[in-house]
């Protein structure tokens, strides 16, 4: 991302004085425009403009100049060229190009957005995470404006998009261990099973999911014996995001992610039968996932444990009920006072205690243990 330090953009209410003569100042036009982007309005042309900027200008209707998003990124793609450097096609705000036949750039001219009522409002939120001086960090990191209009707006080629670029980093660097493996875990989930073709889910999608989970729960309760719980609920989010196509964005609430997603009837339905499936097989979804598949064909040992545990249930379970047969009276009722009973009724409630455990442990959710031992006998 490449940022000009000669252009600056400002909400309504920061005084522009304070910036020197040869700063460009531009202006809100936001409360037209659909949340999370804005247009901007020349208020004073700077004496050290580029022409790229310049020439990027535009009337409104008004008599008043704003900056066109589609000129500003065309007039980035007309620069020359470096020797050996070939341009791709524009996706988006981004001007791809290859150096070489080697070294792949996406070049992102962006300008720097002084934003900092919609800043405090996003500190000001009640969280449990990120703690305090990390919410410093990430508002004294500010926004930029990205020159892309929201979809299918009349006024997409002169709207811009606020991002949140650097803040975002500075928060993701301080998920935990559990909090990065669920993303990572979610991403394969993307890529492996649901097949996105044009971004209809992205990982950006999958990153505002944790960043909201983080933000709403306790940081206890993420370590590395809930990660399994904690996918469930991701996927649970994801799966609420595709049926009501609302997904708020981390930074601004108001902008709902999904509201461009551009998915069709027939992927949505198809996406949320399939995340509802995966929903259903509790822990076991992991086998869904081919890195995850190959390592636990790798390392077997939970396997052998949780088989092992199986087997001696049901060996238990004919041992107790052959004894129980042995200490029937003619009534049929059991005589409970046998000690090779309550051995193996002792015996049968370890195992089922055991695999309790270890299960929690692993991040699933444990009904009872009559449900354990239907499971485990299944």
């Amino acid at each position: 991302m490449i940022i000009l330090n000669r252009v600056i953009y400002l909400e309504d209410d920061v005084n522009s004085r304070a910036f020197p003569g040869e700063i460009t100042v531009l202006r809100s036009l936001s409360h037209r425009s659909y949340h999370g982007h804005c247009r901007l309005l020349l208020e004073r042309r700077g004496t050290a403009i580029l022409r790229q900027v310049n020439d990027a200008f535009c009337d409104d209707g008004y008599g008043r100049e704003l900056l066109s998003s589609e000129l500003y990124v065309n007039n980035w793609s007309n620069v020359d060229l470096t020797e050996g450097e070939v341009l791709h096609e524009r996706a988006g705000p981004s001007i791809p190009s290859t150096v070489g036949g080697i070294y792949h750039m996406d070049c992102v001219h962006a300008l720097r957005y002084n934003c900092p009522n919609i800043l405090s409002k996003w500190a000001a939120r009640p969280r449990h995470w990120p703690p305090p001086e990390v919410v410093q960090r990430v508002v004294a990191l500010g926004a930029v404006l990205t020159p892309v209009g929201f979809k299918g707006s009349e006024y997409q080629h002169v709207e811009w998009r606020v991002c949140f670029n650097a803040g975002e980093m500075e928060l993701i660097s301080n998920l935990n261990d559990t909090q990065t493996k669920l993303y990572v875990l979610l991403k394969m989930i993307k890529n492996d099973v649901l097949h996105p073709r044009k971004k209809e889910v992205s990982s950006y999608t999958l990153k505002n999911i944790v960043l909201w989970m983080a933000e709403n729960n306790s940081q206890a309760s993420f370590h590395k014996k809930s990660i399994l719980q904690w996918l469930h609920e991701a996927l649970n989010a994801l799966r609420v995001a595709l049926i009501t196509l609302e997904l708020p964005y981390y930074m601004i609430p108001e902008r709902n992610l999904m509201a461009t997603s551009g998915l069709d009837v027939e992927q949505q339905r198809t996406w949320i039968s399939t995340i509802t499936d995966m929903l259903h097989e509790g822990p076991r979804v992991i086998l869904r996932l081919p890195k995850i598949r190959q390592c636990i064909v790798a390392h077997p040992e939970p396997f052998r444990w949780y088989s092992g545990r199986r087997i001696e249930l049901e060996l238990l379970m004919l041992m107790r009920m052959n004894r129980s047969v042995i200490c029937s009276d003619e009534n049929l009722e059991v005589h409970d006072t046998d000690a090779i009973l309550q051995a193996s009724e002792r015996r049968i409630n370890e195992v089922i205690t055991d695999v309790c455990v270890r299960m929690i442990m692993e991040g699933s959710r444990v009904i009872n243990a009559q449900a354990i031992l239907e499971r485990i006998m299944m």
